[in-house]
């Protein structure tokens, strides 16, 4: 799954051979890549997750939500870079948010341990 996420985020048009036309539009391209941050942080928590306690089961969904929606921003930048619509500026700023929402979660729950 991480694999296909880094494919999707830096070859869109080679992982996509047979459904992504050559011609692609950049918006394809970019939406492409955004999926593929999506892959990339279910690929986290899986693997932080797969012999995770319970206890410890919260922290592999937190983290895997920081990995998929911190790589959301740069991948809406770089399709921003590179020809995407310029509505990608709000889901950059709405995937930081959601991104901060989880690092802010994920302090919660290291200092809630702590005490």
């Amino acid at each position: 799954m991480g694999l296909l996420g880094l494919g999707f985020i830096f070859a869109p048009r080679e992982i996509g051979i047979g459904a992504v036309p050559a011609d692609a539009p950049a918006a394809l391209i970019a939406y492409l890549r955004v999926f593929g941050s999506t892959f990339l942080g279910i690929a986290v928590l899986n693997w932080t997750a797969r012999n995770a306690e319970p206890s410890t089961a919260r922290q592999a969904i937190i983290l895997g939500n920081i990995v998929g929606f911190s790589v959301g921003p740069a991948v809406d930048v770089w399709g921003l870079l590179n020809g995407a619509r310029p509505l990608a500026v709000v889901f950059a700023f709405i995937h930081l948010l959601i991104a901060s929402a989880f690092i802010w979660a994920w302090r919660a729950n290291i200092s809630a341990k702590t005490s």
